[in-house]
């Protein structure tokens, strides 16, 4: 395992180890676009990653964990991270897994697993004896995790292409405007790019937003005023209309202590 500073470089793919784990204190940090050989998993204690893809985008909450598979670019902001982990597996390990990026729930027992493994020495082998179980239980359990609905894609129309969503997403008829486009041809790209209508697109958003600016630090009344809700309880039951749970519920309000 590894300490690792908001401006060390680190390359997991040139150490031909089968599993490998960091551990970091991050502050707006910015990995650029890139890649691994190996698979990764990124998880912290609180804060917030955001995760782009190719024309998707994807907050990573706190205590979940994101499965990014080999080959895949990416790139990762990190606001205000305490408890950063991130642990990579050679391809060959990962079995079953999502072919594709996913963002998963946790329990404690995996929790417990993934930290072990991220906090583990870079020559301990994982290939027998008791490592080699509590390898075994941390990919079960990944294999069984529920999703996390916390992916957006993004239009990918030349009329639309600067639309990325950063500032609250505007009416249809304002985007329509803006774009030189009628609505209704708005509106059926949202449909043909991104398989939602634009008012489920801009609700999605506000959800993805909310959960950033909770994870963040924002105070609930504050996240509701900046998306645009009359209240604190229209945003609540918008939040757990979405997640199936209150903000509170859903983004821990007391971070995990690091253990170094």
């Amino acid at each position: 395992m590894a300490w690792l500073q908001a401006d060390d470089e680190f390359d997991a793919d040139s150490m031909s180890r089968p599993v490998i784990g960091i551990a970091a204190e991050l502050r707006n940090h910015d990995s650029g676009i890139h890649q691994h050989r190996m698979g990764q998993l990124l998880f912290a204690a609180s804060g917030c990653v955001r995760i782009t893809l190719a024309r998707r985008l994807c907050m990573l909450p706190p205590t979940r964990i994101a499965w990014i598979p080999p080959h895949t670019p990416h790139r990762a902001e990190m606001k205000d991270i305490v408890g950063y982990r991130s642990v990579w597996f050679d391809p060959r390990l990962i079995g079953s897994l999502p072919e594709d990026v996913a963002v998963l729930d946790t329990n404690p027992l995996l929790s417990a697993v993934l930290e072990r493994i991220a906090l583990a020495d870079f020559a301990i082998d994982w290939q027998s004896g008791a490592n080699a179980n509590l390898l075994a239980v941390c990919l079960d359990e990944l294999r069984v995790a529920g999703r996390e609905p916390v992916f957006l894609r993004l239009p990918v129309d030349r009329r639309l292409r600067n639309f990325t969503g950063d500032a609250l997403p505007p009416p249809l008829n304002e985007l329509a405007a803006s774009a030189g486009a009628s609505q209704k041809t708005v509106s059926r790209i949202f449909i043909q790019q991104t398989g939602m209508s634009y008012q489920h697109w801009r609700q999605q958003w506000r959800f993805l937003k909310s959960v950033e600016l909770l994870a963040t630090g924002n105070s609930l009344s504050f996240t509701a005023a900046e998306l645009g809700f009359a209240s604190d309880s229209a945003f609540i039951a918008f939040f757990k209309k979405l997640s199936g749970t209150t903000p509170r519920a859903y983004i821990p309000t007391r971070p995990l202590k690091p253990v170094r």
